[in-house]
């Protein structure tokens, strides 16, 4: 496959369409994390949202059921709004959490566990916002050649070392079409939420580093919560 302007997009890691199983499962993970919270982190009944993300999934694995090379505007909504719905669900759940280990007499060991499954779930809903929002996409970073794509969300190390010693040069996106995948995404949020900064990929626009920002911010809150609970039953 080779761009107007002579670019060969065969060389990209993912010329073919990015397979679908990755981020599908980051999705099923997601819904199974939080229907498996206490029902004092549920705001509604257990399998209402897990039920509504299978849903949006549906939807889109029928547009694209291996490989994701298509996308219509109804498609584009639903997985903005998927990894919406796994955020703002889980950032409720955060604050419901937050409530409960407040409050006394509250059991401990069940919360604590709950605190892990909402940072997983937070790793999970960025990753999948940033993969859906940079560059316009997964299936705009297939079909569109460097100089047409949307303006870069973030830098990745492979956009800038071209430069550097043969063996590392040649994966930079200069010199292989490298285009960054699910994966890349996955692992920007999990850095952001262990470090609570980035770490090898840099936000350039406005919107990732507020997006960046209130992950860093929950993952952080999460974190405290289980040190302050976890110290406070040694006290004990």
């Amino acid at each position: 496959m080779t761009s107007d302007n002579g670019e060969d997009l065969s060389v990209r890691r993912n010329a073919n369409g990015e397979h679908r199983l990755p981020p599908a499962t980051a999705v099923v993970i997601a819904g199974l994390t939080y229907a498996l919270l206490p029902g004092s982190l549920l705001f509604g009944p257990r399998f209402v949202i897990p039920a509504l993300e299978l849903a949006l999934l549906i939807g889109l694995i029928a547009t694209n059921p291996r490989r994701i090379t298509r996308e219509t505007r109804w498609s584009r909504i639903a997985s903005l709004a998927l990894a919406a719905v796994v955020i703002l669900t889980n950032l409720i759940a955060l604050g419901m959490l937050v409530h409960s280990l407040t409050q006394k007499n509250t059991p401990g060991g069940p919360l604590l566990l709950a605190a892990m499954q909402v940072w997983i779930t937070n790793v999970i809903g960025f990753g999948l916002l940033f993969w859906e929002l940079d560059r316009g996409g997964p299936v705009a970073r297939r079909v569109k050649t460097h100089a047409k794509m949307q303006p870069a969300d973030w830098r990745f190390s492979h956009d800038e070392n071209e430069g550097d010693v043969a063996e590392v040069a040649v994966t930079a996106s200069a010199n292989s079409g490298w285009i960054p995948t699910f994966a890349d995404y996955l692992y920007v949020s999990l850095t952001n939420s262990s470090a609570f900064s980035p770490t090898d990929t840099m936000p350039l626009t406005t919107r990732a580093k507020a997006l960046m920002g209130v992950q860093a911010t929950a993952a952080l809150l999460t974190s405290l919560l289980v040190i302050a609970r976890a110290v406070g039953s040694l006290g004990n």
